[in-house]
């Protein structure tokens, strides 16, 4: 991708078919093909963050590392929070990219389906970095199946567990060491809206995540201390999370049921996180924004 923005949208980043392939989970970047785009080479901050100190879950890859990389470029401290062993070389990648922006980047390992965890995370952060002022609930696992009988109460309970369990505890951590003008950003999705059967449990929490995001935004302790909370809601958009968990056949069509026809890339996404951290949104609490390639929310 070039910085011109007189592309054609539907034929900007590639398109399916992609080559089949498939990855052991939670897959990694190296393996990804083709490469997803994190605004590596595009991404130009303008001070928009400038001291400010972000915690990303999932900034090993995927929308975590482009919304990484794009805050600091625009003058945020990243702590990178990832799951661990393969996805080390994707998170010191991301480290790296934070670093190269004249940031500091804190790289913290650990599975975050522990409430423990999650605490340590943040208190762990805020002892570094001295305060927080975004939080990115980014972090996600999906399984695949066509039918309930195959989700097992393993798979239930480790996508609920990740997926929006370790949101309240991480926002519930996080909370005394956010600053006024603060903001948290959950990751929801379009299948909070429009659910695919063989992502139920994903749907599921995704929906959830909806529901958290609007009643967090009024709750008494955030507004009191000056904060917003809002969510992002992708369409498909080309991680290794696909090649990983879905079959080679559905992940070579990924993305072509939108009105755009292609998956979304990491780096389409960032600018939005960025915007919900920003002032420039400070009216906006409480919302779900959609980027889905022309697929409606609801």
């Amino acid at each position: 991708m070039t910085s011109d923005t007189r592309q054609d949208p539907k034929t900007q980043y590639p398109e399916p078919p992609f080559p089949e392939q498939q990855q052991e989970p939670p897959g990694v970047e190296a393996e990804l093909k083709p490469k997803a785009d994190h605004g590596e080479e595009t991404y130009r901050g303008a001070g928009r963050l400038d001291g400010r100190v972000a915690l990303i879950t999932g900034a090993d890859s995927g929308i975590g590392k482009a919304v990484a990389i794009a805050m600091a470029r625009e003058g945020a401290d990243v702590v990178i929070s990832y799951l661990g062993g393969v996805e080390e070389a994707d998170a010191s990648d991301t480290a790296r990219w934070v670093t190269d922006a004249g940031r500091r980047a804190l790289t913290v390992d650990g599975d975050i389906r522990s409430p423990d965890t999650c605490v340590a995370l943040v208190e762990h952060a805020a002892s570094e970095l001295g305060h927080l002022d975004i939080l990115v609930n980014n972090a996600a696992w999906q399984d695949c199946g066509d039918r309930i009988e195959e989700v097992t109460t393993d798979q239930w309970r480790r996508i609920f567990a990740t997926n929006i369990e370790a949101m309240f505890h991480l926002s519930k951590a996080a909370l005394p060491h956010m600053r006024k003008g603060g903001t948290i950003i959950n990751t929801a999705s379009i299948q909070a809206y429009s659910p695919s059967p063989e992502l139920l449990p994903y749907a599921t929490t995704k929906g959830a995540i909806v529901t958290f995001t609007k009643a967090m935004a009024q709750d008494p302790g955030v507004l009191e201390r000056g904060l917003r909370v809002n969510a992002v809601a992708p369409g498909p958009i080309w991680t290794p999370l696909i090649p990983s968990t879905m079959p080679p056949e559905k992940a070579a069509k990924f993305g072509e049921n939108t009105p755009l026809g292609r998956a979304g890339q990491p780096a389409e996404l960032a600018p939005l996180y960025v915007f919900l951290a920003s002032a420039e949104s400070s009216y906006i609490t409480g919302e779900v924004i959609g980027v889905t390639g022309g697929r409606p929310l609801g």
